[in-house]
């Protein structure tokens, strides 16, 4: 079963940034990317535990801020062979709130 969870407006993101939260127990990387979607990953790097928020992203990619792993925004994998991220499913209310699900 998945929780849903509003974390507030996407504005508190600027765009092409992402932010921690801790959602239900989580801690989760919240991206809003620069199309205006948002992408939601684990908060915290597999290798060494680096904080996934401040890392570098694009439309499709974070890297870490610490040593460089790169990880798939939809899949969560690791193109540099770390280990993988958890992927939350996070959408954009109609209010312009950002929402994001975890299991419960």
């Amino acid at each position: 079963m998945i929780v849903q969870t509003v974390l507030g407006p996407l504005a508190d993101i600027p765009v092409g940034e992402g932010r921690a939260y801790l959602v239900d127990g989580h801690p989760v990387a919240v991206f809003h990317l620069r199309d205006g979607s948002v992408r939601a990953v684990s908060a915290v790097c597999p290798h060494a535990g680096g904080p996934i928020a401040d890392g570098l992203t694009d439309l499709s990619c974070v890297v870490c801020p610490l040593h460089q792993h790169t990880f798939d925004l939809a899949t969560g994998r690791s193109t540099t062979s770390a280990h993988t991220l958890t992927v939350y499913p996070a959408t954009i209310s109609d209010e312009g709130q950002v929402v994001i699900g975890t299991p419960l």
